[in-house]
């Protein structure tokens, strides 16, 4: 995911006794990635915004006309791991978590919101394309393509860094015929004509290291999202609930989609929104039937997400 949602974990500091920067194998991910300092302080659980919205088009000064306006190459803040009680973490350069992975169990989805970005499997048991807008730690991506065998699996992630580090450190499978990361802007992918009624399941998680809300955030944006969709897709967003950001994305996504859901705040902060392509009428013991399928194959707590849904209406 491009990092991961963000939030402050207050309720999540990392010990600064016990969380430990981490050393990393290969060289040429030592040449990008920096360590993590131990004196974190309170971590802020996952808040990320994408650096997709700023990839430096602005001429500087006496800059010729002729090349004003030409792409610069993105700037991306460091990429810096620690580790505590087991997880490892992702940065970048900053105390906000981008992602996390339990080094025993990395197929996991370790953080609650992570796992609530999964509750579209409530209401589509087989998806033939799913689409993760950020990469993060790679575990929603993960996640999909080892308990879904028959879907394709794509990640878009703009920063280098993030795809190595994913590879090196958070254990992401090299990519095969089901399997594909892709380097490149969010905003150029959800825009491509070829995506229009294509993805199952969209799953957008943009933060960057500032962490001060969605970077694409625009109706047109979320209008590209919505036509990306097959005709019962389904996309979910991370959004931070205390930030001015999370109002102005629930009016952008509700111009687009025709029914947004949001499930209970977690982190702190962080706030899944489930967005439909056309309005939806839950059958709810159908739904906590599904969710006790899902808990069972999975160990997700999906009751709680059909509880967070039930509360919207």
């Amino acid at each position: 995911m491009q990092v991961y949602p963000m939030i402050a974990c207050r309720s999540c500091p990392l010990d600064r006794k016990n969380a430990s920067a981490i050393s990393l194998p290969q060289r040429q991910v030592r040449d990008k990635v920096s360590f993590c300092n131990s004196n974190l302080g309170n971590i802020m659980l996952i808040r990320r915004k994408s650096i997709e919205a700023q990839a430096n088009t602005k001429a500087g000064p006496g800059t010729d006309k002729a090349k004003a306006g030409v792409t610069r190459k993105p700037r991306f803040a460091p990429v810096t791991l620690s580790e505590q009680d087991g997880i490892r973490y992702l940065h970048f350069g900053t105390e906000w978590v981008q992602g996390a992975m339990r080094i025993r169990k990395p197929d996991w989805i370790e953080l609650e919101y992570a796992q609530q970005m999964m509750s579209w499997m409530l209401f589509n048991k087989a998806p033939e394309n799913i689409v993760q807008l950020g990469l993060g730690t790679g575990a929603l991506t993960k996640f999909g393509y080892r308990q879904f065998p028959k879907a394709r699996v794509t990640a878009v992630e703009l920063n280098p860094s993030v795809i190595a580090i994913c590879h090196s450190m958070f254990k992401l499978p090299p990519e095969d015929d089901r399997l594909s990361i892709l380097e490149m802007d969010a905003n150029d992918f959800i825009h491509d004509d070829r995506r229009a009624g294509a993805i199952d399941v969209l799953q957008v998680d943009l933060y960057d290291a500032t962490a001060r809300g969605p970077v694409l955030d625009t109706p047109e944006f979320y209008v590209a999202c919505r036509d990306s969709l097959s005709e019962h897709g389904i996309m979910t967003v991370n959004l931070f609930g205390d930030h001015p950001s999370y109002a102005k994305n629930l009016k952008a996504m509700r111009y687009a989609f025709d029914q947004v859901i949001s499930l209970p705040e977690v982190h702190d902060g962080n706030i899944v929104a489930l967005a439909f392509k056309h309005k939806i009428q839950p059958d709810f013991p159908a739904l906590y039937e599904r969710a006790a399928e899902i808990t069972a194959a999975t160990k997700l707590p999906a009751k709680s997400w059909v509880n967070g849904i039930k509360s919207n209406f």
